[in-house]
């Protein structure tokens, strides 16, 4: 049962990589100052699991010897991959194939394990014996996430919202009548205690913080959809949806009126100490 939720999970993130990476905010730096800290030196092994597109890897690149990113979605991890290339293909960065319940690495081998936006697809239980395995003591985990939408206008905050959940109960629904296992959430809001009761790590703890940047309407849109719910609707025939996209795209463009403006992004990030 789990597998197919995991392959459900993975199917979810196929056929919209570049959408993704060009329309998603960039993870904030504010992270490698929270964990560096938390960890107490400059970390020589990051690990970064669903890492997408690679956007939560990059941050690390001149902050840590080694970084990995774990993306089982091959269509994210052409993308990361693509950049890779095109960054000259550092030997320090490499993006690989794998689940975050079993992951190719070697016991007591990494200092800091992120989940930037991905936690949430991963079963909580065997996610994090898995990563209390492959920490050295003293390591960190964290998992952290941006609270959607992003603040802008209340009522494209509201457009937002309402067009998410027509797309994700559209593509649950679509998904049952297709014979198909519906993707899976572990909700977000439960993180925390997750962490907590796994019983692996030592210290506990949620940060919140902030981080700003420019959007024109063009770009939040495809934020909206860049949404997995969204876009795996759209891919099982979603009739409905297109019309409210486009009603979508014109409030954001009345909104921003041809401009770009500065949109807020907040950030909850629950982390474990080992």
């Amino acid at each position: 049962m789990l597998n197919d939720i995991r392959q459900s999970n993975v199917q979810r993130f196929q056929g919209f990589g570049q959408l993704y990476d060009q329309n998603r905010p960039a993870a904030p730096t504010e992270v490698v100052s929270i964990l560096t800290s938390y960890l107490g030196e400059r970390p020589r092994s990051v690990l970064d699991v669903g890492c997408g597109t690679g956007l939560s890897s990059w941050i690390w690149a001149d902050k840590a010897d080694h970084v990995i990113g774990v993306e089982p979605s091959d269509d994210m991890r052409a993308v990361a991959l693509s950049k890779w290339a095109a960054a000259g293909s550092p030997e320090h960065l490499r993006f690989v194939p794998g689940f975050s319940h079993a992951l190719d690495m070697k016991d007591d081998s990494m200092d800091i394990i992120t989940c930037s936006q991905s936690f949430h697809w991963m079963e909580p239980k065997s996610t994090l014996k898995e990563f209390a395995r492959v920490l050295r003591p003293g390591g960190v985990f964290a998992a952290y996430d941006c609270d959607w939408p992003p603040v802008l206008d209340w009522r494209l905050e509201q457009a937002y919202l309402a067009l998410i959940a027509e797309a994700d109960e559209t593509a649950e629904r679509l998904a049952r009548l297709e014979g198909q296992e519906p993707a899976r959430k572990w909700g977000k809001e439960h993180h925390l205690e997750n962490i907590r009761m796994s019983g692996h790590f030592r210290y506990v703890n949620e940060v919140v913080f902030h981080n700003r940047e420019f959007f024109d309407a063009v770009r939040y849109v495809n934020l909206a959809l860049s949404q997995g719910g969204l876009q795996t609707a759209l891919k099982l025939g979603a009739d409905a949806l297109p019309q409210a996209a486009e009603s979508f795209r014109l409030l954001a463009r009345e909104i921003f009126g041809g401009k770009s403006r500065s949109v807020l992004f907040s950030y909850r990030m629950r982390l474990g100490i080992l």
